[in-house]
C-alpha cells in the first residue's frame, strides 16, 4: 500500500475513538467501524471532529516551498538534522519510527530517513496539499493529514524520533507519543533569521520571546533540552526570494504589483542570512 505503509498503519489510531487501525481495501478502518479513505495521492486524512479550525498551507505555498528547498538553500539545516538523528531512534511497533510534525513537503523527513535505513517515517501536516507531496517523498515515508491541536492520531510512545521544523508544537501530545529512549529535534528561527527581507517585504518578524515560548510548549521535555545556533548565508536570485516569501506565513501579505516592484528593486543576486536554533531532547534524560 503506497503512501501509507503497513508498518506506519500499525502506529496510527482512529481520530474519532482512539482505536487501532487496519487497512481494508484502500481505506483505514477501526474496530468501531470508523473509516478513513486513503486518497489516490497516497495520504490519509485523520482529522478529528474538532479539526479544521487552523489555517493550512495552500497549494501555492507548498509548491513554493518545494522549489525553494529543492534548490538546496537550507542544506546546512538538513545536515544538522541528519547529525542530530544519526543515533538510532527508540523502537516502535517493531521498527524505528520517525514522526515529522508539520512535515510540509516531507523534505527534511526524507533526508533523515536516508540516514536511518531501518526506520519508517510518518509525516503529519494539516494541509492536504503538503501531504500529497510528503506521501511520495521517500519509499519509507507515509503522510497523514491531522491537526496537532486536536490530538495526534498516533499511538502512545510510538515515535523513536520526532522532528518539528518551523512548526507549532503541542507539548503534551509530543510527550505522549515519544517512546522511552526517543528524541525530539525542534528547529526555530532566531530573531535575525531572514532579517534583510522582513522589512522590505512586510514579512512576519520572529517573536523575541520565542525561546521562552518553546520552553513552555515543551513542558517537562524542556528540562533535558540542549540547543545550538546555526547560521549561514544564502545567495538568492529574485525567483528564489519570491519563493522564500511565498512558502511561509508571510505569503499573501503584499499585493502582487507591490511584490514585483520590491523584487525588481533587489540586485540580481541577494545575500540573505539564515539563523535558526536546533533544540534536541531525549526521553531517557527525563525518566
Amino acid at each position: 500500500m503506497r503512501g501509507v505503509e503497513k508498518a506506519a498503519v500499525e502506529l496510527l489510531i482512529c481520530p474519532h475513538c482512539g482505536g487501532e487501525l487496519r487497512e481494508n481495501g484502500g481505506s483505514l478502518i477501526c474496530s468501531r467501524g470508523h473509516t478513513m479513505n486513503i486518497a489516490r495521492q497516497g495520504y490519509v486524512s485523520l482529522l478529528g471532529r474538532d479539526s479544521g479550525t487552523h489555517t493550512a498551507d495552500s497549494a501555492e505555498m507548498v509548491a513554493a516551498r518545494e522549489r525553494f528547498l529543492g534548490a538546496g538553500h537550507f542544506q546546512p539545516l538538513v545536515d544538522a538534522l541528519v547529525e542530530e538523528a544519526s543515533g538510532k531512534p527508540g523502537p516502535a511497533g517493531g521498527e524505528s519510527a520517525v514522526v515529522d510534525l508539520g512535515c510540509g513537503t516531507g523534505y527534511y523527513l526524507a533526508s533523515v530517513l536516508d540516514a536511518l535505513p531501518e526506520s519508517i517515517g510518518v509525516g503529519v501536516d494539516n494541509s492536504k496539499f503538503a501531504a500529497r507531496r510528503a506521501a511520495k517523498v521517500h519509499p519509507r515515508a507515509s503522510a497523514v493529514v491531522a491537526d496537532i491541536w486536536d490530538g495526534l492520531p498516533i499511538k502512545d510512545q510510538a515515535a523513536g524520533l520526532i522532528l518539528n521544523v518551523f512548526s507549532p508544537r503541542n507539548g503534551e501530545e509530543i510527550e505522549r507519543i515519544l517512546a522511552p529512549g526517543g528524541r525530539l529535534v525542534v528547529v526555530t528561527p532566531q530573531p535575525g533569521h531572514l532579517a534583510g527581507l522582513i522589512g522590505r517585504f512586510g514579512m512576519i518578524s520572529v517573536d523575541p520571546d520565542k525561546e521562552e515560548r518553546l520552553e513552555r510548549t515543551l513542558g517537562p521535555l524542556a528540562k533535558a533540552a540542549g540547543s545550538r545556533n546555526l547560521e549561514w548565508e544564502m545567495k538568492l536570485d529574485r525567483a528564489a526570494v519570491r519563493d522564500l516569501i511565498q512558502m511561509g506565513p508571510s505569503a499573501g501579505r503584499m499585493e502582487e504589483a507591490e511584490m514585483e516592484s520590491a523584487l525588481q528593486a533587489l540586485e540580481e543576486v541577494t545575500a540573505v542570512e539564515a539563523a535558526v536554533t536546533v533544540t534536541t531532547t531525549s526521553s531517557e534524560e527525563r525518566q
